[in-house]
């Protein structure tokens, strides 16, 4: 090293950077918690807040950074705790609300905090391959997005479980498609500057479905210990599936979290599907933001709600900042699944699932309001009315991503 070298540390800018991460943290744990809040919305909020304010755009950028991942962590918490269904439907739930109705609630929180955990491990050493591979093939893959789409697509029909399931599955592509194409391009006037309709859109689709269904819900019954019975090694692959998943599809638009996690499940152990199809949807949540983080850098796209957030923020890009935000605030998050998630599924799992999901409907359609304003509480609607016919017909909510992907096919 030089001798003339010193490192300097600004004490001021130091102490700034620590305080919008805590604050970050501490927003990503609130939105994390609210059953129903996608995390796209939440960063978009954010936005329109910063929009307003005069702080630094590069600690705004590490406040919304660490949200959004620690965001990532915690939205298996109240995944688990709200709509369990009774035990006599166990077959027809989901992976996690079938490991809730076991008693193995508390292991389920762990094994999601293991595989974004593990996204977040295996994303560090493979972000620099990856992206320089992605940015030498993206022209590529662009000129021809309408044939990648289509494989995807078809990809989410054909491994669903029945004829039945992949034909309402189309039929909800297509329904989210067109309520895409005739509502995206719509300016609403809206009482937030960063508004848009993609808030009552995802809002409506993916998150008041969840709750109009917790309205039937019949509570969590007791739980055993946290102990973890899956073995390491198929936990490893489940994790390692869908960080790569998550990998893939962070530089594509128009492909979601959830897509990557439909993706993975090829990989995901036969003989433990239900731990392992939890480990690899945490692992490609938490995998697709840390990599839309590096598209945003290399490509100069945003790809998700927060990378969203970031460019309309005006944060600077320094990667080395928000790498350093994105490492602790996994570690924030991984600490707080475990400190948080248990008590979450013994009081939330025990609440009145009527007024508590009523209480945040009424708050998903006031922020419907605030990003788009009255049109907006009437896509809301709709989209919470389209949002409930998958799980009717067997098929994954999934499809509804349609609503992106359907204008971009189009073009």
């Amino acid at each position: 090293m030089d001798p003339g070298f010193r490192l300097v540390v600004d004490p001021a800018l130091a102490a700034s950077l620590l305080a919008f991460l805590a604050g970050g943290i501490a927003l990503g744990t609130a939105s994390g918690l609210v059953p129903g809040l996608h995390a796209n919305n939440f960063a978009l909020l954010l936005a329109g807040v910063a929009a307003g304010s005069d702080a630094d755009p590069l600690l705004l950028g590490v406040a919304m950074l660490a949200a959004g991942v620690v965001h990532t962590f915690l939205d298996i918490v109240p995944a688990l705790a709200l709509g369990v269904p009774d035990a006599s439907m166990a077959v027809a739930s989901l992976p996690g609300h079938r490991l809730v109705i076991a008693g193995r609630g508390r292991e389920a929180l762990r094994l999601s905090a293991v595989g974004s955990g593990a996204a977040v491990a295996l994303a560090l050493p493979l972000a620099v391959p990856v992206t320089w591979v992605m940015s030498r093939v993206y022209p590529t893959l662009r000129a021809h997005l309408w044939l990648v789409l289509g494989a995807v697509v078809a990809f989410l029909l054909v491994t669903e479980s029945s004829r039945r399931a992949a034909a309402g599955g189309a039929v909800a592509f297509l329904s989210s498609a067109a309520l895409g194409i005739l509502t995206l391009d719509v300016e609403p006037a809206a009482p937030l500057e960063a508004g848009g309709m993609l808030a009552p859109l995802f809002t409506g689709l993916f998150g008041a479905p969840v709750l109009i269904e917790a309205l039937r819900g019949s509570g969590v019954p007791p739980q055993a210990d946290a102990r973890l019975t899956m073995a390491p090694r198929s936990l490893g692959r489940a994790a390692g599936a869908g960080s790569l998943a998550g990998a893939v599809v962070g530089y594509l638009p128009g492909i979601s979290a959830a897509i990557a996690s439909v993706l993975a499940l090829p990989a995901v152990p036969a003989e433990d599907a239900d731990r392992g199809f939890v480990v690899a949807t945490s692992g490609a949540g938490t995998s697709n933001t840390v990599f839309a983080l590096f598209a945003l850098v290399a490509l100069g796209t945003p790809r998700t709600g927060v990378m969203v957030a970031l460019e309309r923020a005006g944060a600077p890009l320094a990667l080395p900042v928000l790498l350093a935000t994105t490492v602790a605030a996994a570690l924030a998050g991984f600490s707080l699944v475990l400190l948080v998630g248990d008590a979450y599924l013994r009081v939330v799992g025990s609440a009145d699932y009527t007024r508590l999901s009523l209480c945040v409907l009424a708050f998903l359609s006031a922020l419907s309001f605030l990003f788009a304003g009255p049109i907006g509480v009437g896509v809301f609607a709709i989209a919470a009315a389209l949002g409930l016919v998958p799980p009717r017909v067997g098929a994954r909510r999934v499809h509804l991503m349609g609503v992106l992907i359907g204008p971009l096919l189009i073009g």
